[in-house]
């Protein structure tokens, strides 16, 4: 397959790869904006005198990796950044080509260096599916400047570049779009009359713009089949549900039902019935809640509802709560559902928590009682005049690590806070042997 091959003063940023004219192609393609500031969403990246901006602005790009979900105008950034430059681009799609196709490109580069002095960008889409050797016939070209590289990704680059590549190029991760976002662009169609004179309602393009998961192309699409097949010329909601094949969740994020579907996913969880957690956790998705919403109370359920009984299950929460900030929607639903199904069956222990409540109940009621003199800081010079730190039986000079000295301060000696329950046998049979080495009476648990 032959890389495709504009000038500068022919590109077209809508143009497509297979030469397809523009007002032929599909909506998304006729949509792609003409100019940096027509660009939607990524202000983290195209702020004024972001180096990308500039890249769009100046004509003088740099090699650069777009790396981002789909629908979120990594095709459209190449192109806008070739419609800016003084250079020749080329197009190619890793999922297609080889490394006699980039050679060939490579070729053509070289050619016009000679011939004119002609600079080439070079668009490799999809570049996560170059393996290294197919990356490392890249590597020289980029090195000595003979092409710009732009690459697009889904993966992330820094698992699936070569690091020489990437040394040589810029990471530009894409976010995806916000619902306000793909609402503006849907609006854009209309007003626009890309869909042939067909108008939409307000709640089918909220529907769509809040559905199509930060993926523009998938929003517009759904839109230009509900306005192909509306008899009548008007995308109604139903129109919307149908083209997109999802049905509209009524849902506010800002309401009763934002509050009320996470209690009950807690209390799904809090029963241990995976199947009704999974369920809330669904309704709680396609109704289009903030996953780190809904992470931060598996890390708390993991600590509150389940602690020691299973410590693993904070370790899996947390986990969670990296995958949505490092991953995002749509993948990180998977370690979402993973961790509801494992916290739902772990077994449950509330007593961490109930011990601490019963420690901060005793000092709002008796106030805060001094450390003993051996346990104070004596790290300072004057500390031993003043008795702090003297005495101290450090537990790694004992058999087992274990001192007999108290550590309670001296009026709360023999008080207990924590209430091991039959989840944390294990515990409770280490903190039993513990007290029989310190040679501590074996008192009933309880609050003294």
């Amino acid at each position: 397959m032959e890389g495709q091959l504009f000038a500068p003063e022919d590109e077209d940023p809508r143009r497509t790869r297979t030469g397809v004219p523009a007002r032929e192609a599909p909506l998304a393609v006729r949509l792609r904006p003409r100019t940096a500031d027509e660009v939607v969403g990524q202000r983290h990246l195209l702020g004024e005198g972001s180096a990308l901006r500039r890249a769009l602005t100046d004509g003088r790009p740099h090699s650069m990796i777009l790396y981002g979900p789909p629908g979120t105008g990594k095709t459209t950034l190449a192109r806008l950044v070739a419609a800016t430059a003084n250079a020749a681009f080329e197009e190619l799609s890793a999922v297609e080509a080889g490394r006699a196709e980039v050679r060939k490109v490579l070729e053509r580069a070289a050619h016009r260096r000679q011939s004119s002095g002609e600079p080439t960008i070079f668009f490799l889409d999809e570049i996560h599916r170059f393996n290294k050797a197919q990356q490392d016939t890249l590597l020289p070209a980029v090195e000595e400047g003979l092409v710009t590289l732009i690459g697009a990704t889904t993966e992330n680059p820094y698992f699936e570049v070569n690091g020489a590549l990437l040394s040589r190029a810029q990471v530009y991760e894409l976010k995806s779009l916000e619902a306000a976002d793909v609402e503006l662009l849907l609006r854009r169609a209309i007003e626009r009359d890309e869909l042939g004179g067909a108008s939409a309602d307000d709640d089918a393009i909220a529907f769509l713009a809040d559905r199509a998961g930060g993926d523009a192309r998938t929003a517009l699409a759904a839109l230009e089949l509900a306005a192909a097949t509306a008899g009548d010329g008007r995308v109604t909601l139903q129109g919307a549900e149908d083209a997109l094949q999802r049905h509209a969740v009524r849902y506010d994020k800002g309401g009763d039902q934002h509050y009320d579907l996470i209690s009950a996913w807690i209390k799904a969880c809090r029963a241990s019935d995976p199947d009704a957690g999974l369920y809330y956790l669904a309704v709680m998705l396609e109704g289009g809640e903030d996953p780190r919403f809904i992470v931060r109370r598996m890390v708390i359920l993991a600590s509150e509802d389940i602690g020691n009984a299973d410590p693993q299950a904070l370790v899996l929460a947390t986990a969670a709560a990296a995958a949505v900030e490092h991953v995002g929607l749509p993948e990180c639903q998977f370690a979402l559902a993973q961790a509801t199904v494992y916290l739902a069956l772990a077994p449950k222990s509330k007593a961490a928590y109930n011990a601490l409540g019963a420690a901060r109940e005793h000092v709002r009621r008796h106030g805060a009682a001094a450390p003993p003199p051996w346990l104070q800081s004596s790290g300072y010079p004057g500390a031993a005049a003043l008795g702090r730190g003297l005495e101290y039986d450090d537990p790694h000079q004992h058999p087992g690590h274990v001192s007999a000295q108290d550590v309670m301060p001296t009026d709360l000696a023999g008080t207990r806070f924590w209430r091991p329950d039959d989840q944390e046998r294990e515990l409770r049979e280490r903190h039993d042997e513990i007290r029989a080495k310190r040679g501590l009476p074996d008192a009933p648990s309880g609050s003294g």
